[in-house]
């Protein structure tokens, strides 16, 4: 077999059953080999860009799936550099697979050149900085040593992005010694004496009746430790909020749940953080959304203890009176093995609950209010769905409005946070959870931005249902431009009738202009199994709950 069918079987091999990418004259042998695989989905995107959102989105809701993209070298391959970096902020194992020019040829100027001689970009160079590790396959017979290399790095430790060069000549030489890669992902285990003073410091506060939170993010999800966490807070009685990445992880009508915790946090959960004199932050980095734009003093007067599988994280933006390195799961296990032997029977804590869901909307204008369309979607969500934010102002009405009580999701674009990248995440997460509801809602200005990925959607019948908040302006920053100079410039721009954009593709679309119609639509969308846009109409001159960021 050639460089690029030993790849492809590889994967087989590893479970990858959907790769998304693009084609191009240097990857043609690999579009040859996927094309006679009868494991792999081969996914053809509009443009290399939403081939690396959607590889985020399949490796997004399970710690074992590796998400896949591919494209020629050049301009293919610098397309995949938004979706990398996605992956490398927010903890996704990708690995993605670009052409790259024959070492005869290089320095010639030879068609997509980027090594980085005689004025060409270093496509090396590049894609080291947005990944764990960039790898080159010089010698076909280092194939399998070095996709072994590379998926193990994209699980090991705090996940990521991997990436292969493949130069030309190579993709066609023969792999004279194939064999299986051996995937050993070792866990991050805490060390003994953190876990130690960790349940020092827990168990004084329990019997001094501090007021304890525990605060949640996304990498609780990744080490799926909702059963470990569900059984710690109940056992000794811990509130507890999440991050926006990690909303909904524990059903939000929990008795110790307070709801989302930040700038655009539930009331609920920003008053009991103003009271907590411990906080457990397990899973989550403190990103600007959480800390109210790193707010220098957020926690005087408090101890934290900060658990993260990413050394590098402990510190970084508060001191942590007890710093923990470890997967989120065996951390909180052990730290609750320990408690239970000095810890008696606590009792029941009652919580003041403030979620924004539950609050009443002052609005009598004419055009739908996102919040209320929010709480339509909330109220008419299946079980286990997952709903995605894209960049914008709809994030965070989503973020506050969405209620989710039935193992539901909801995630946003983390800290890279680039427009659209949701809007084509969405289909690799159907991808590969194909039994779940997937609905993106985004703002028009960021579905403009990938909405020609709808096609895609149609010709492999992968069926998302994005709801478009439709206001025609880039909202929050406005707001922001507002609030800060007393003025705004190029917010607004044209939008065209979705709706007809939906069906002239072969989707399903509608539109909608007054919030009762928008629920018999909605319903619809979720069981019509086809890929379906809805263009709701919504007031602009409204913002979510925020606080204001720094220039």
């Amino acid at each position: 077999m050639d460089t690029n069918e030993a790849i492809v079987k590889t994967l087989e091999l590893i479970g990858v059953d959907h790769v998304f990418g693009g084609t191009g004259q240097v990857n043609g042998s690999m579009l040859l080999a996927l094309k006679r695989s009868d494991k792999i989905r081969t996914i053809i995107i509009r443009d290399e860009q939403g081939a690396s959102f959607m590889a985020c989105g399949y490796a997004m809701f399970s710690n074992n799936k590796l998400g896949v993209c591919f494209a020629t070298g050049g301009p293919g391959e610098f397309n995949l550099l938004s979706g990398l970096a996605v992956a490398y902020s927010d903890s996704l194992p990708v690995l993605a697979i670009s052409g790259y020019t024959s070492k005869p040829d290089r320095g010639k100027g030879a068609l997509n050149e980027d090594t980085g001689l005689n004025r060409t970009p270093d496509g090396r160079k590049i894609f080291s900085s947005t990944t764990k590790k960039s790898f080159i396959i010089e010698d076909a017979d280092a194939t399998c040593d070095i996709l072994e290399e590379a998926v193990n790095l994209a699980f090991e430790g705090r996940p990521g992005p991997v990436h292969i060069h493949v130069p030309k000549n190579i993709t066609i030489a023969k792999v004279s010694n194939f064999r299986n890669i051996k995937l050993d992902i070792k866990p991050v285990s805490p060390q003994e004496e953190d876990i130690e003073l960790a349940v020092e410091i827990i168990s004084k506060a329990i019997e001094s009746n501090l007021d304890i939170m525990l605060l949640i993010g996304y990498g609780v999800l990744r080490s799926e430790a909702q059963n470990e966490i569900i059984e710690f807070i109940e056992r000794f009685q811990i509130p507890f909020a999440t991050t926006m990445d990690a909303k909904g992880i524990i059903s939000e009508e929990h008795p110790l749940a307070l709801g989302v915790y930040g700038t655009s946090g539930d009331p609920g959960a920003n008053k009991y953080f103003d009271l907590a004199k411990l906080v457990i932050a397990i899973g989550n980095s403190f990103a600007q959304n959480a800390t109210f734009c790193f707010k220098q003093d957020l926690y005087k007067g408090k101890t934290l203890i900060h658990i993260n599988i990413d050394h590098n994280e402990i510190n970084k933006v508060y001191k942590a009176d007890c710093g923990i390195v470890s997967d989120a799961k065996l951390a909180i296990k052990a730290i609750m093995e320990r408690l239970k032997g000095r810890v008696n029977k606590v009792n029941p804590k009652v919580i003041q609950k403030e979620f924004w869901y539950d609050l009443p909307i002052d609005y009598w204008g004419d055009k739908i209010h996102p919040a209320e369309l929010v709480k339509v979607m909330s109220r008419n969500l299946p079980k286990d769905a997952i709903v995605l934010g894209d960049a914008g102002a709809h994030m965070l009405w989503l973020n506050c409005y969405l209620h989710l009580t039935q193992n539901q999701r909801y995630q946003n674009p983390g800290s890279f946070g680039p427009m659209a990248s949701h809007v084509d995440a969405a289909i690799g997460i159907k991808c590969a959870l194909p039994d779940k509801t997937v609905i993106c809602g985004c703002g028009d200005g960021a579905y403009q931005m990938a909405g020609f990925e709808l096609m895609t959607a149609v010709q492999y019948n992968i069926p998302v249902t994005w709801v478009i908040f439709n206001n025609g302006e880039f909202n929050v920053i406005k707001k922001f431009l507002l609030n800060l100079f007393g003025e705004e410039a190029f917010m607004k721009f044209k939008n065209p009738d979705f709706s007809m954009y939906a069906r002239a593709c072969g989707a399903v679309g509608y539109r909608v202009e007054k919030l009762e119609d928008f629920e018999p639509v909605f319903k619809k969308a979720i069981m019509s199994n086809q890929p379906t846009l809805i263009d709701v109409v919504v007031e602009s001159e409204v913002y979510p709950p925020f606080a204001l960021g720094k220039v």
